[in-house]
């Protein structure tokens, strides 16, 4: 590089670094208002995250409850059923960092504008109370209108060309001061179901797959030997055959299901019979799936899980001893991941589910529906009977003179 191109380049980055800095400080002071208050830590210098117990989410008609009973974070609403811990300790970690970064002064006829209003109205504040064991109040804090940036890359699609890069707030249900923070806060909503643990049983190496439809002849039976061998249909009739492609979505059935809600006092029964599902595993897990009736695109189910532990592990043939140490410590493991499995399980055994359809439709097939289509006979060989029948006589050749 000679000295005239390293004159340019050094041009080029002092010219691109000044156009960084000019537009940082755009973005900066676009953030920047007056008030002694920014800078400061939104919920103050001791928000007392674990003091926390009781995390009540109001807006419009809409209420949520997260309530921390025996030391677990549960949903009022969905009958204490227990919350996404993990949510909810990133929410206040996150509140307990906040800062502002923009303060101003606005009288109570402007509070509509920022969606901060007092009620119930299309204008109202998203109220967020937090309370602790006692449910003595810690906290309140006013959620309202979202601070929405424009795109850097323009859009063809009206409205899309900004999103939501912060939000206006009020700590308190009495100050008249409202507070711009970096963050949006859009997963801080008043729907239970968002606040729901989603973790579900997971049925594994799954052995046998039984389905009692309410109409018996619908129902059928799967088995295998191995955790890689063929499934097989059981009580087959005469040319009866299973079609390995139909029943691939079945024989992976609730390998790893997820529901949508909760039904807190719901019974399963409805018009209809509940189709029971029963599914053995190599593990020795051994599921009752209830599916109930079908409402909009949701099943209702219960489950009940049980486990047969191998009692030991049989040796294999010409086992080494340093094998058989490996190898048993592995068996014990797995007999106690097994145990904390089981454990988990059998507490989603008191609840009724609304699980999606995708996750049930694919092992309520009928029994017609995973056979292979029968065969139908050739009419080969009539055809070729048919032309021997029709067949010219041999012509005598010809005399030669």
């Amino acid at each position: 590089m000679n000295l005239k191109q390293l004159g340019i380049l050094i041009v080029l980055v002092v010219v691109i670094g000044g156009a960084g800095l000019m537009l940082h400080n755009k973005q900066k002071s676009s953030w920047t208002g007056g008030g002694a208050d920014v800078g400061k830590k939104l919920m103050g210098d001791k928000f007392p995250v674990n003091n926390v117990a009781h995390i009540s989410v109001q807006h419009e008609t809409n209420t949520l409850n997260l309530v921390k009973k025996d030391d677990l974070w549960r949903v009022r609403e969905r009958g204490d059923y227990p919350a996404n811990f993990s949510q909810i300790s990133d929410l206040l970690l996150k509140l307990r960092d906040l800062k502002i970064v923009q303060v101003e002064d606005i009288g109570p006829s402007q509070l509509g504008r920022m969606e901060l209003a007092p009620g119930q109205g299309s204008n109202s504040a998203v109220v967020v109370q937090f309370d602790d064991q006692s449910n003595k109040p810690i906290s309140t804090l006013l959620l309202g209108k979202k601070h929405m940036k424009k795109s850097a890359q323009p859009s063809q699609f009206e409205g899309e060309g900004e999103f939501p890069d912060g939000r206006y707030v009020e700590v308190g249900t009495n100050s008249h001061q409202v507070a711009l923070i970096s963050d949006p806060l859009e997963t801080l909503d008043a729907n239970p179901d968002t606040w729901l643990n989603k973790d579900f049983f997971k049925v594994g190496k799954p052995k046998s797959i039984e389905v009692d439809f309410p109409v018996t002849t619908n129902s059928w039976k799967l088995t295998r030997e191995t955790e890689s061998g063929d499934w097989k249909l059981a009580n087959t009739n005469a040319g009866e055959e299973l079609d390995s492609t139909k029943s691939s979505g079945v024989t992976s059935a609730f390998s790893s299901p997820t529901f949508n809600t909760v039904m807190p006092g719901a019974k399963l029964e409805g018009t209809n019979k509940p189709t029971v599902v029963k599914i053995g595993t190599f593990d020795g897990f051994n599921y009752t799936i209830n599916v109930g009736d079908k409402t909009n695109d949701d099943y209702f189910l219960t489950l009940t899980v049980s486990f047969q532990p191998i009692a030991h592990r049989v040796a294999g043939k010409n086992e080494k001893p340093e094998d058989t140490l490996r190898l048993d410590a592995e068996f014990k493991d797995a007999q106690q991941k097994a145990a904390a499995k089981l454990k988990q399980e059998q507490t989603y055994q008191q609840w009724t589910y609304l699980v999606p359809s995708y996750a049930v439709d694919p092992v309520l097939k009928n029994r017609s529906e995973l056979l292979a289509e029968k065969k139908t006979e050739s009419t080969t060989g009539a055809s070729d009977k048919s032309s021997e029948t029709n067949e010219m006589p041999p012509v005598e050749p010809l005399n030669k003179k």
